[in-house]
C-alpha cells in the first residue's frame, strides 16, 4: 500500500503530528484490563518514546530509532507479551481512538490505521 497523495507520512504529519498520535495512544494505555497489564507503569515514558521514534522512522523522518536500538525486530522483541487476537484488537482499537482525536484526513488516517493493524497482526505470538 503507497501513502496517500504523494508525500511521505512524515512530511504530512510531521513530528508534532505523530507525537500527538503516540501520546494519545499511551493516555489510553494504563486504565485498560487487557494492554495495561503489558506495559510496566514505571516505563510508559519509554514505550511512548520507542513507538514515537519507531514511527517517525517508518513513515519517512530521522533515522533515530535505528541510531538508537538498530533493527526493529519487530517480533523478537514482542515476543515476550502474550499478544493474542484480543490483544491485537484492543491495540488497534485505542489506536483507532488515537488516530480519530488527532484529527489526521480521511485518506491518511485509513493509510496510518491500515499499516499499524499490518504490523499489530503480524505480532499475534499466541
Amino acid at each position: 500500500m503507497t501513502p496517500p497523495e504523494e508525500l511521505p507520512v512524515y512530511e504530512r504529519m510531521g513530528e508534532a503530528g505523530i507525537a500527538e498520535l503516540v501520546r494519545g495512544f499511551y493516555a489510553r494505555v494504563p486504565m485498560d484490563p487487557i494492554l495495561g497489564p503489558m506495559y510496566r507503569q514505571d516505563d510508559l515514558a519509554g514505550a511512548e518514546l520507542r513507538l514515537r521514534e519507531f514511527l517517525v522512522y517508518r513513515f519517512g523522518g530521522p533515522p533515530r530509532y535505528l541510531q538508537a536500538r538498530g533493527h526493529p525486530r519487530l517480533r523478537g522483541r514482542h515476543m515476550p507479551f502474550a499478544i493474542d487476537q484480543a490483544a491485537r484488537d484492543r491495540w488497534m482499537q485505542l489506536m483507532g481512538e488515537s488516530i480519530a482525536s488527532a484529527g489526521l484526513p480521511g485518506d491518511l488516517a485509513r493509510y496510518v490505521e491500515n499499516f499499524l493493524g499490518d504490523i499489530a497482526t503480524f505480532l499475534i505470538n499466541r
